[in-house]
């Protein structure tokens, strides 16, 4: 099995697959589909290992597309079954063995890291759930807003062992209408305007600078979330990988301010369209600013079986 592929998030893609929706309360993946995200990118359809067609792609900087790796398991989820039903989201990782974690790492300021998307991209969460380390349940008080698939990433370190991405999908009963977002590269989110500078390259770092304004004025009140002044998830549009990305500059220092610009380093592993979501604070409230980007094909020919020293490792959730 690749172990490139077991890697491959922010999403991080972005959604394809809408089946039908019902309740939620621990759905999961269908073994099938878990077993087609972790096949070796090289194995053609029906399994008879026929090298793929098109150009050459890198899965470098690409995770949570699988619920278990490194020993570890993202077990079923509970959550309330319907749209609008107040409840507890709750869930357990899991060694091989079955049993709880309840060790974990700090990373980013916190154990765990809970993104929720829905399919299409839309609806977007960025969570900090709490652990009852005595029965290892990660919990949070939830409510939908609207139907349809979700996917859920835990994004932690164990106390001991490799940082990991895990994801589940769950269903919440109800019709909906998809969303198809267009390229956007700029977003107005509670009279914050911010906008997207620079492009995504497949098989390529490039920076892409975040410039936060407000009533025409740059804001330069922006304050430390999550050890950056702000967090970015990128997505790939069709499987919802996450991205490989992470921010320029010192780690700020409590108290510390800065803006309008944030740049970050990401890594397009194929051309096709993203989504990136950009978590910002000013004054206490944390906004998420949403984008969608297209990449282009790199103008130097990717070899996929030759190394990637030059791509920086996959060490956590988004933009770290």
């Amino acid at each position: 099995m690749n172990p490139a592929a077991k890697l491959a998030v922010y999403g991080a893609g972005l959604v394809v697959a809408f089946g039908g929706a019902y309740g939620i309360a621990g759905a999961v993946v269908p073994d099938a589909v878990v077993a087609q995200w972790n096949a070796p990118a090289d194995e053609g359809h029906g399994g008879h290992g026929a090298p793929a067609s098109g150009p050459a792609t890198t899965t470098a900087g690409l995770k949570g597309v699988a619920l278990s790796a490194e020993g570890l398991t993202f077990a079923p989820v509970s959550a309330p079954r319907a749209v609008g039903e107040a409840g507890t989201l709750s869930f357990r990782i899991e060694d091989a063995a079955g049993a709880p974690v309840t060790d974990y790492a700090t990373t980013h300021e916190k154990d765990l890291h809970l993104i929720v998307v829905r399919s299409d991209g839309a609806l977007f969460r960025h969570v900090h759930p709490t652990l009852d380390r005595a029965t290892g349940t990660w919990s949070l008080p939830w409510s939908w807003a609207e139907a349809g698939t979700y996917r859920l990433y835990a994004d932690f370190a164990p106390a001991t062992g490799a940082a990991v991405t895990l994801t589940r999908t769950v269903e919440v009963a109800g019709g909906y209408t998809p969303a198809d977002p267009a390229p956007s590269r700029t977003a107005q989110v509670d009279g914050f305007s911010v906008t997207l500078d620079g492009d995504l390259v497949a098989g390529a770092s490039s920076p892409v600078t975040l410039r936060v304004t407000r009533d025409g004025a740059p804001v330069t009140a922006l304050q430390p979330y999550l050890g950056a002044f702000g967090h970015l998830v990128a997505l790939r549009q069709g499987d919802l990988a996450f991205l490989h990305v992470h921010p320029e500059g010192a780690e700020p220092k409590p108290g510390d301010t800065g803006g309008p610009t944030i740049t970050f380093q990401a890594q397009a592993p194929t051309a096709g369209r993203y989504l990136l979501y950009l978590d910002f604070q000013v004054d206490g409230v944390v906004r998420t600013a949403s984008f969608v980007l297209d990449a282009g094909a790199s103008a130097t020919p990717q070899n996929p079986t030759a190394p990637t020293a030059s791509v920086p490792p996959a060490d956590g959730h988004g933009g770290h």
